[in-house]
């Protein structure tokens, strides 16, 4: 995809404070000197069993990337695939619900939508939000000496794919869909109170491509402390049994070659810093200052936040992982 977006003509439109160029997480287009649209897209195949469930989870993560750039969602439109004959209908009202619970938990309106006739149900959300143009987030600001934090545990592609062999635990499973349904909301309106440099939202990329992104887009490395990084119950053990879905392959591909591991990180840990997350946390560049007061904020609001790195100046690897 970065391939073909490259050989895109470049836009000229003042007004596009962030396009596509940066791989930023949605885009931003000023209305005026006080108020900017945030816009992003987002859909995806079920990967749980409950359609309601399903649905929240679609929303939640259709929602993220409005968060990400420290906007606030205010409407939506919905996208879905679904079958004409052969599904219950009641399976789609029931993931339409789910989404809408989310959305109106968010004080986000779907006042719209569009649906195709498709074997293969997907489902998800255009989402438009609003932002000052002066208080954008993107993933193009971080700079040498901020802390990275972290706002949710990893794991949710490797807990998936042992879900759908019938090995993941209901432990494990609750926590991730937990995970999956919290909104970045309270996480992105603390940032807004600090510092923050850069911000993403870890999502299929996972946690090593959305970093890299971040490093690429701002002309810096990171230096990652594997130790850090909290991770789902049981998904450590699963990746150990190689539980491993296929995006998590693919962005072995994509992003192993600006990756630099210590030999002191197991395999198993290598690959959840890989896994494609759904509805992930946010990734912060903070000031160094602004490090314990944001992390107690976060606490404070029951998110499992932590200093996971540092971003340092450019330099080989544009990833290190110790």
């Amino acid at each position: 995809m970065d391939s073909v977006l490259r050989r895109l003509p470049k836009q000229s439109d003042p007004n596009v404070l962030v396009g596509f160029d940066t791989a930023d997480d949605a885009g931003v287009y000023r209305l005026s000197d006080e108020q900017a649209l945030v816009q992003t897209v987002d859909f995806f195949t079920p990967i749980v069993d409950d359609p309601w469930t399903f649905g929240q989870i679609a929303a939640t993560n259709s929602l993220s990337d409005v968060y990400a750039m420290g906007g606030r969602p205010i409407s939506a439109l919905s996208i879905v695939n679904f079958p004409n004959s052969g599904r219950d209908p009641e399976m789609l009202l029931k993931i339409l619900e789910g989404g809408m619970a989310k959305m109106q938990e968010a004080g986000c309106a779907v006042i719209g939508g569009h649906s195709i006739d498709d074997a293969e149900i997907k489902f998800g959300y255009a989402v438009t939000g609003v932002v000052h143009p002066r208080r954008i987030l993107t993933n193009a600001r971080a700079r040498p000496g901020d802390r990275l934090i972290l706002t949710k545990r990893i794991g949710t592609g490797i807990i998936s794919t042992a879900l759908k062999s019938g090995q993941a635990s209901e432990e494990s499973v609750a926590a991730s869909i937990a995970s999956m349904t919290a909104l970045n909301r309270a996480a992105s309106e603390a940032a807004a109170e600090f510092e923050i440099h850069a911000a993403t939202d870890i999502t299929g990329f996972g946690l090593l491509g959305h970093a890299r992104e971040m490093a690429a887009a701002s002309g810096v490395s990171l230096i990652l402390d594997s130790q850090c990084v909290e991770f789902l119950p049981e998904a450590v053990e699963y990746s150990r049994r190689g539980f491993l879905p296929g995006g998590l392959k693919r962005n072995i591909e994509f992003v192993s070659a600006c990756v630099g591991f210590a030999e002191s990180v197991a395999e198993e840990v290598q690959n959840l810093l890989y896994d494609p997350q759904t509805s992930g946390g946010l990734l912060l560049a903070a000031a160094f200052s602004e490090v314990l007061p944001l992390l107690a904020r976060l606490r404070a609001l029951g998110l499992p936040a932590q200093e996971i790195g540092e971003v340092v100046p450019r330099t080989r690897p544009l990833i290190e992982v110790r």
